[in-house]
C-alpha cells in the first residue's frame, strides 16, 4: 500500500469520517468489503453529532488514515480507566479492506491508548455472528473475556435491528 498518513481526526474531518464509518457499516456500498452490518443493522451506525461529541470529549479519540487527500480508515480509542483502553468503530474503506490498512489502524490504536490514557490492557466489544471479525481480533491477540454486553435496542442511533438477538462479546488483550 502507497503511504499512509494516521493522525488524530479534527472537527474539520467530521464529514469525511461520517461518509466512511456509514459505507464500512451499513448499505449495499458496505458489502463490497467483509467487515459490513448490513444484514444485522438497518439504518445508520453513527451521526456527524456523535462524531462531534467523540471529538470533544478528552477521554476519546478518533484516528484516522489518509491516502493523499482522502480519508481511508479511522479508529476510536477511550479511555475507561484502571489503565483500560476501549478500541471501536475500526473503519476501512471497503474497496481497501484486506491491504493490510485495518491491522497498521489498530497498532495505532494501541499506540495511542498507551501514551495517551497509560491503557495497559484493551477492550473491545463485537457481534458474535460476525465470526470471521472475530477471529481477526483473536490472531492480533484478542481473546474472550466470556462478558457480553445487550444491544442498545431502545437507541435509534446505534442502527435498526434487523434481528431480535442482537448483542456483543468482549473482547481484550494487554498492550505492551
Amino acid at each position: 500500500m502507497t503511504e499512509i498518513d494516521i493522525r488524530a481526526a479534527t472537527t474539520a474531518d467530521i464529514p469525511a469520517l461520517h461518509r466512511l464509518v456509514e459505507s464500512a457499516y451499513r448499505g449495499e456500498a458496505s458489502r463490497a468489503g467483509w467487515t459490513t452490518e448490513a444484514d444485522l443493522l438497518d439504518g445508520q451506525r453513527t451521526d456527524p453529532e456523535e462524531l462531534a461529541d467523540i471529538l470533544a470529549d478528552p477521554k476519546q479519540a478518533l484516528l484516522t488514515a489518509w491516502l493523499g487527500d482522502g480519508l481511508v480508515g479511522c479508529v476510536l480509542i477511550a479511555d475507561r480507566g484502571d489503565s483500560t483502553g476501549y478500541l471501536g468503530m475500526l473503519s476501512v474503506s471497503p474497496t481497501l479492506q484486506g491491504s493490510g490498512l485495518g491491522r497498521r489502524l489498530v497498532a495505532a490504536a494501541h499506540r495511542g491508548l498507551a501514551e495517551r490514557f497509560g491503557a495497559r490492557q484493551v477492550r473491545i466489544s463485537v457481534f458474535p455472528y460476525r465470526e470471521a471479525l472475530v477471529g481477526w481480533y483473536q490472531r492480533l491477540g484478542y481473546a474472550p473475556t466470556g462478558e457480553t454486553l445487550p444491544f442498545p435496542y431502545d437507541d435509534p442511533r446505534s442502527g435498526i435491528p434487523l434481528r431480535d438477538d442482537l448483542h456483543f462479546i468482549v473482547l481484550s488483550r494487554p498492550l505492551p
